[in-house]
């Protein structure tokens, strides 16, 4: 829909900015003022921030930052739809691991969208939530594609390859996770093969690549 052939009386789009880069939520804002169906009702700089401003702000979507210190993106995310199933909220990332979108689709995102994609894809992304639709960049979307299919890690598994990634031997990650080491090395049996990783090196490269975890 152009600008031109927005209705004069029709309200326009409410919008909720969540990032904890003021100088990306003022990049955001300009960009959103500049359209005559779509204004921003409340910004946020954490998902703290944002689950309590929600009711006031009642915005018709979110657009979100996935990775915020205190409570993430994907936390924040759950905790607003908790509250209001009916939330639309728009993933902000600056990669397209599928595993972190898999993650945040899961827990109701509306979209996925890449920084590095904000300027020409941000106006079309929502109008097209506002109109009910899911929107995810066509570099996540392919991302999604290529690992379909595959066996995601446990929770088990994610911990064990963190403890991994933080290079620990195997006898340290089974005193900190409690289990023996014999189950340690089953499950970096079983995460080198959900993965094809030739070793836990490789395993970790991978799940930094796919957003399984996180440095």
């Amino acid at each position: 829909m152009s600008i031109e052939n927005f209705p004069a009386t029709a309200a326009p789009i409410r919008v909720m900015l969540v990032d904890d880069h003021p100088l990306l939520r003022a990049g955001l804002a300009q960009a959103i003022a500049a359209q005559a169906d779509m204004c921003v009702v409340a910004e946020a700089g954490n998902g703290h921030e944002a689950l309590a401003a929600w009711p006031a702000a009642r915005p018709d979507l979110a657009i979100m930052d996935i990775a915020m210190p205190g409570m993430c993106g994907v936390e924040a995310l759950q905790a607003i739809r908790a509250q209001c199933p009916q939330a639309r909220i728009v993933m902000l990332t600056t990669f397209g691991g599928d595993a972190q979108v898999r993650r945040a689709l899961q827990a109701g995102a509306a979209g996925f969208l890449l920084k590095s994609s904000l300027r020409k894809e941000l106006v079309e992304m929502i109008r097209t939530v506002h109109a009910g639709q899911r929107y995810i960049s066509p570099e996540i979307a392919q991302q999604l594609a290529s690992h379909l299919g595959a066996s995601l890690l446990s929770e088990r598994e994610v911990e064990v390859l963190r403890c991994a990634a933080a290079g620990n031997a195997n006898k340290r990650i089974a005193s900190q996770l409690a289990i023996s080491e014999e189950t340690v090395k089953a499950h970096m049996r079983s995460i080198l093969a959900k993965l094809d990783a030739n070793d836990r090196t490789h395993a970790v490269t991978i799940a930094l690549k796919r957003g399984i975890i996180g440095l």
